[in-house]
């Protein structure tokens, strides 16, 4: 330890400094070899004498000269290759004739005049041994210093145990340098732990610059989502990137890298706390059943799917219509979370296409669900505004067909996964998400549907916002423009959104399905999640550039690293979304699932609203498609004029 910090002080000190240091080091290597040369022609171990003086002294005033005539005192020593050695062969060639001369041809009384020929020899071997082992020793020390300078310079925020696991396992990582904790503890400011100080966090604007601080990272898993945010509201200041842990499991068994620590999750953005799940309303209508969850590759339909493998269903039917999406669910399923409980649930990976009725009639059939998810929709709201009769076929027609079939072999309980855009929506998909509502709707409160279906199924549908991370939701592309460096793309100043986890929507859906078949005869409920307040977009940009340890650049702030660019509203898009059409919400046991009371459509206009939707879309008619959605869909906002798609 001393050894690396006396190789640790040496680089730090100044090119003079060091140069005298070697000049130092050359004299005592004169030395040396001037009392070695003596004793090696004498043969055995002697005394210093006043002819080692002569000879040190003319020694020490032809060398010293030489070797800085020959610029050896300029070369970093611990560079010193085979050009520095070169200087070193020629002063002490250059050295070796003035001393011959002097010792051996001219004579001095007292000095062998064997000295002329045995000093420089060992003078020279002596100062090549002395760079080389400068070059291996302080040249690597002088590189490690190097890149740990130039590496990320990370504070730890929480002195806890995860925290200490967390430097832990950092503490021989090739990626960052830990410098120090933060703690909210007052106790342990100022204190020293595994030999880093303890920092108060009111002071990290300070300590980020004197310690070129670039990361934190968030050790504070016991924190709630509201203290989470007052930390990051700390960090932000800082202009700091943030990160946060892993879970404590990956710790406590070290596979912890620093890959493995995670950009800031947006959930702690947001500042709201999600709802944890309740396993025995999860369980009522999944444990021991057939499930069958359409849309089972994409966003929500996957999390779906795992969170009802977790539920122990006696066989998962996966209904997905892309090959690879579900190939991926199907696999991970199979690996992660099934492998790894040793579980006997059956999956059942089916490629179809909800609107193709024979297919959806084979495998409901065989199959026999107890409880259908129907997650299957075409959602992205620019995407259906330019391709409005595929939108409307696939989201009306898809759920009609797949809700059919589910009363005609017997589903207990079907439940539609919707959307906000459903309500007063602008735009053809959330017009197609509200028809599909009230399909279900007319097929609840017929009691004999007047499409040939005799229903005892229980339907329900689940309206909520925007999940996080989804594959149409802002964040994954605000994180994408991040890293390239911007702009950032806003549609609009003070466009807002309502926000949930992935995770947190799953499980209520799961929860709401239950409730529902908890009931009896209804018609049809229509549950909706609290989601709290809606976000303002451009809030959570500035955030998340902050979070990524930027700033953003604005008219006030020029010199800023992430510009926000406004590019105007998309096609159909609201500015602000609503949860219901109509006011006044039932409670129901889990305080963030309300119950909404809509009128639908009764079932003979249903049955004419679909018949003209067949017709419009079975020649591609999208403007006679949005007619249709004009007509029957209460505060329809949006244009009826078909957009042209070429090619």
């Amino acid at each position: 330890m001393h050894f690396k910090k006396l190789s640790q002080y040496l680089l730090t000190l100044s090119r003079p400094a060091k140069r005298g240091l070697a000049v130092g080091f050359d004299t005592v290597l004169c030395v040396v070899a001037v009392w070695l040369s003596f004793n090696l022609r004498q043969g055995f171990w002697a005394g210093w004498s006043p002819a080692h003086n002569t000879v040190l002294l003319v020694c020490l005033a032809m060398a010293l000269p030489l070797f800085t005539v020959q610029g050896f005192y300029r070369a970093i020593f611990r560079y010193a290759g085979l050009p520095a050695l070169m200087t070193v062969l020629k002063a002490s060639a250059i050295l070796s004739v003035v001393l011959v001369l002097v010792f051996a041809v001219v004579s001095v009384p007292g000095v062998p005049r064997a000295i002329g020929v045995l000093l420089p020899l060992l003078l020279m071997v002596m100062v090549m041994l002395s760079r080389l082992v400068v070059r291996y020793w302080l040249g690597g020390m002088y590189q490690s210093a190097a890149l740990r300078l130039s590496l990320p310079r990370v504070l730890i925020y929480g002195a806890g145990s995860a925290g200490r696991q967390l430097a832990a396992a950092l503490k021989t990582s090739p990626e960052v340098v830990v410098v120090g904790y933060l703690d909210d503890d007052e106790r342990l400011h100022g204190h020293v732990l595994d030999g880093h100080k303890i920092f108060n966090p009111e002071a990290l604007v300070a300590v980020t610059k004197r310690l070129h601080v670039t990361q934190v990272y968030l050790a504070i898993p016991s924190a709630t989502r509201a203290r989470r945010n007052e930390v990051l509201e700390l960090v932000r200041a800082a202009q700091v990137q943030v990160r946060t842990l892993p879970g404590l499991l990956d710790l406590a068994e070290g596979r912890v890298q620093v890959s493995d620590l995670k950009e800031l999750d947006i959930e702690d953005l947001l500042g709201r706390d999600p709802v944890p799940p309740n396993p025995l309303m999860l369980a009522k209508n999944i444990t021991g059943k057939v499930v069958m969850v359409t849309g089972a590759g994409g966003s929500i339909g996957s999390e779906l799917c795992r969170q009802i493998a977790w539920a122990q269903p006696a066989t998962l039917l996966l209904v997905e219509l892309t090959e690879f999406a579900l190939y991926a669910i199907e696999h991970e399923l199979q690996n992660t979370i099934l492998d790894d409980s040793a579980s006997d649930v059956r999956l059942v990976p089916l490629l179809a296409n909800v609107r193709d009725a024979a297919r959806m009639d084979q495998i409901l059939r065989a199959w026999r669900p107890d409880t259908v998810y129907h997650a299957a929709a075409y959602k992205h709201v620019p995407l259906v505004e330019h391709n409005p009769a595929e939108g409307i076929k696939n989201n009306v027609l898809g759920t009609l067909t797949t809700a059919r079939l589910a009363a005609v072999h017997g589903v207990r309980d079907f439940v539609l996964i919707s959307t906000d855009k459903a309500v007063r929506p602008t735009n053809v998909m959330g017009g197609s998400k509200r028809l599909a509502e009230m399909v279900l709707q007319a097929l609840a409160t017929a009691g004999t549907d007047r499409m040939g279906a005799s229903v005892s199924t229980k339907f329900s549908m689940v309206r909520f916002g925007n999940v996080l991370g989804s594959s149409g939701s802002v964040v994954p592309l605000f994180r994408e423009q991040i890293k390239n460096g911007g702009p950032i793309t806003l549609t609009h100043e003070d466009v807002t959104r309502y926000f949930m986890t992935i995770s947190e929507a799953a499980s209520l859906v799961l929860i709401a399905g239950g409730l529902s078949s908890s009931r009896g005869p209804h018609e049809g409920d229509l549950f909706v999640l609290d989601m709290g307040k809606p976000i303002r977009i451009r809030d959570l940009a500035e955030r998340m550039i902050r979070a990524a340890g930027h700033t953003v650049k604005s008219a006030d702030q020029p010199n800023g690293d992430i510009e926000i660019a406004v590019v105007g509203l998309r096609p159909g898009e609201k500015l602000h979304e609503e949860l219901l059409i109509e006011a006044g919400m039932l409670t129901t046991p889990h305080t963030k699932i309300l119950r909404a009371q809509e009128r639908g459509l009764s079932t003979l206009e249903m049955a004419s609203a679909l018949q003209e939707l067949r017709t419009a879309v079975a020649v591609g008619d999208a403007k006679a498609a949005r007619n249709v959605v004009a007509t029957y869909v209460e505060g329809y906002g949006g244009s009826v004029e078909a957009v042209l798609l070429r090619g």
